[in-house]
Order: C-alpha cells, then structure tokens, then sequence
C-alpha cells in the first residue's frame, strides 16, 4: 500500500475492530499499518473479508498475523495458477511462437529468468526446478505487492528469427484472457527494465582523491 491508502485503510479497519466490537488503539493501529504496507488495499480488504467469515477462527478479531498468513496463501496460489499457464502454453504453443499473457507479472518473471525462449533449453527432469524458481519469483512480486515493468511481448524463435534477418513479427499468440491479454500488450515497456551506466573519469579521481589525502 501506498500513503494514499492509509484513510481507507484505517477506516476499513476501525469497520473490522467495530464489527468486533474491539477498541482500536493509536499503537495497534501503527502495527496494523506497518505489517499491512507491503500488500496491495484491495487484497488485504480481501482477506479482512474472508476472516470474518471463516467458520473456524471468525469469531476471533483477527490479528496481522493472521491476514499476513491469508495473504501469503493467496500468492502461492496465484503462483500455482500462473505456472499452468506457462506450462500449458509452452507444451500446446510451443517457444517458437510469441505470446502475451493475460498477466503481466508473467512477463516480468519470464523476463528475469531469462525469456520466453529460455524455457526450450530445459528437459523435462529441469522443469520441477524451473517451476519452483517461476513460483518463487512470482511470490516475490506479489508478496511485495510490485508493479515492475515488463516486455509487452514474450518474444518467440519465429520473431527473434525475424529480427535479425530484417523480416517482420508475427502477430503474438494470446494466452488466458484475451482482453486482459491486450491490456498486457498495450501497458508493457520495450525500454530496458535494468539500467545500465559508466562512470565517468572524472567520478573516478573524485573517488580516489580521499584515498591519495590519506596516503
């Protein structure tokens, strides 16, 4: 969460200690707001919800503790779903094929294992590891509640093929949804999403002059 989403935050949550019929102190509330941060609104509104409605432990206010540990379900099972997607698009559509999931955070974690036509280059005594490492990654974006940038385009051997024979690119293969799919297509970034610099000479002997006063 954002700063932006501190009032409705609060405000959902002096409605849950309410529904308790539990006071909410300022130091609560603090510990609320800090164990709460990493997480998107919506989805801690989410698990809010269904704590109240848990036939085992809704009777009980619910602690931060507890809608971490909801939460951290959820993105395993977010996870969980966004693998059988890859893993059903590159056994029916194949790495030579460029694709665009209806996901973004797909691309991204794609993107920083090393790219769609990463994945040909494993057998199938890898693929449990390589899912474990899409599902670790992914967890971690959305643990984290992140938005990082990602290709609009998971670029297959036809494409890349293409690319450096000056030929032009196929029309991407839509996985999932079709219309979050354009969504995907139409928000991602062709920018490079690590940058990279050179320090410059002068930086450099600003960096070494303490080391020459020293001496």
């Amino acid at each position: 969460m954002t700063e932006s989403d501190r009032e409705p935050f609060f405000t959902l949550l002096a409605d849950v200690y309410a529904f308790y019929r539990a006071d909410l102190s300022t130091f609560v509330g603090s510990v609320w707001w800090t164990a709460m941060q990493p997480y998107d609104l919506a989805a801690v509104n989410d698990a809010m919800g269904r704590h109240c409605a848990n036939p085992d432990t809704g009777q009980y206010l619910p602690k931060p503790a507890d809608v971490v540990r909801m939460l951290q379900g959820s993105t395993q099972d977010s996870a969980l779903v966004a693998w059988a997607k890859v893993d059903r698009a590159v056994r029916q559509v194949g790495t030579w094929q460029s694709v665009v999931f209806d996901d973004a955070l797909i691309h991204r974690v794609l993107h920083d294992m090393g790219g769609w036509l990463a994945l040909e280059r494993n057998t199938e005594d890898d693929w449990p590891f390589v899912a474990k490492e899409f599902q670790n990654r992914y967890r971690g974006y959305r643990g984290r509640s992140e938005r990082p940038d990602y290709p609009p385009v998971l670029v297959g051997a036809t494409q890349a093929h293409n690319s450096r024979v000056g030929g032009g690119a196929p029309a991407p293969v839509l996985i999932g949804d079709a219309g979050q799919a354009r969504a995907v297509l139409a928000g991602g970034t062709t920018s490079p999403l690590v940058g990279f610099s050179q320090v410059t000479r002068p930086e450099l002997l600003a960096l070494a002059a303490p080391n020459r006063e020293a001496a």
